[in-house]
């Protein structure tokens, strides 16, 4: 069985070609660290914001596919990064909305993103809670049949421009994981406000400040006190995808590689012909297709109904390696190509900024390596 069938190829080609004639020319019509409203509504209008949710440009959208999902990534970021995290924000902002969300928030909401006219943003770290969810600290206070949110999130990717955001706030003290609800929360609501951060990063990161921010019950996503689950489900579709946009940027630093090797000449013959680059070039292609297939398997494992231990366990596993490698292939390109690669500007330069932010977000490698720890002594101790 080939790793992809003819009609996830022929997707991958199409998609590649779409980026490279229709993508690639919007790239400079969104400021320094702004969201590129006309990259996202020339996603919207070829199809790509729908297809996050598994559907195509003819179909509603329906529960998000994990595979398609990974092939977007995959292919957009071997063409350009930030096209590739422009399509990534949008449907991790919004997939909890569709996910979880109450008809009128879904109605309200989700065409817009769709369209690539609504900005979506996901907002669940604080400024003393970053890998431990549990520890959110933002606060929900009941105030009639609602809630007013009081706090602050920060590094929030698409902040403070996004339209909505995914809040996840404390409604309940001292209850941990089990005290935390889901809102969504529109970008101008009364009392949110916010400001750029400047990262080493090729989108808006923001900081997020609630003032007594009412919500409403129909902005509820899931049940309350039950966000943290909204949360996780919501991970655990995009972890895996997040390895498939390493895995599209190490391609890219690989495929430069070859060509550099094979072209570039020292000692009057072809760098290629050195033996110790080219079994270098042979250990991080197979590097890559490792990377690749364990994040093709953790995507097949969600789209085919597994259980939420291994659907888990497998996302945290692919994401961990996908990051990890792709940081040592990006190095190693960096390091064949030499001074060319650290020129401003050249992909290599570029590939190397991007490449490190992926094994932070989302849950650092090492708290990857803690969820992988954790479901293998609980599937040890399930009868």
């Amino acid at each position: 069985m080939t790793v992809l069938s003819a009609h996830e190829s022929a997707y991958t080609r199409r998609i590649r070609e779409l980026a490279q004639t229709e993508l690639l020319p919007l790239l400079d019509h969104g400021g320094d660290g702004r969201v590129n409203r006309a990259l996202l509504a020339a996603m919207g209008n070829h199809g790509l914001l729908r297809d996050l949710f598994g559907g195509s440009p003819d179909e509603p959208p329906s529960d998000a596919a994990a595979m398609r999902l990974c092939l977007l990534r995959e292919t957009i970021a071997g063409v350009s990064t930030e096209a590739e995290t422009a399509l990534a924000l949008q449907g991790l902002g919004s997939y909890p909305i569709l996910q979880s969300g109450r008809r009128e928030a879904v109605e309200r909401w989700i065409p817009g993103v769709v369209r690539g006219t609504t900005v979506a943003a996901f907002a669940l770290t604080e400024p003393t809670a970053g890998s431990d969810a549990a520890a959110l600290a933002l606060t929900a206070a009941r105030d009639g049949d609602g809630w007013r949110l009081s706090g602050e999130k920060i590094w929030i990717s698409n902040a403070p421009e996004a339209d909505v955001y995914t809040v996840f706030a404390r409604t309940t003290p001292d209850a941990g994981a089990r005290g935390v609800t889901a809102f969504a929360v529109a970008g101008n609501a009364a009392g949110l406000s916010g400001e750029h951060l400047d990262l080493l990063s090729p989108h808006p990161i923001g900081r997020l400040r609630f003032d007594d921010v009412r919500v409403e019950p129909a902005d509820v996503l899931g049940e309350v006190d039950a966000g943290f689950k909204v949360a996780m489900r919501t991970l655990d579709l995009f972890r895996p995808s997040v390895g498939a946009f390493a895995v599209g940027m190490a391609q890219a630093a690989l495929d430069a590689t070859i060509d550099h090797v094979a072209t570039r000449h020292a000692y009057g013959a072809p760098l290629a012909t050195q033996q110790s680059i080219a079994h270098k070039l042979a250990d991080l292609a197979t590097q890559l297709e490792a990377a690749r297939l364990l994040v093709y398997t953790a995507a097949r494992t969600y789209d085919g109904g597994a259980t939420r231990g291994e659907i888990t366990r497998r996302a945290a596993m692919a994401k961990l390696f996908a990051t990890e490698a792709a940081q040592v292939i990006v190095d190693q390109c960096v390091q064949l190509h030499g001074a060319y690669a650290l020129r401003r500007g050249h992909l290599l330069e570029h590939l190397y900024r991007d490449v490190r932010a992926p094994r932070i977000y989302e849950g650092a490698s090492e708290v990857q390596r803690s969820i992988i720890s954790r479901e293998l002594f609980r599937e040890r101790t399930t009868p």
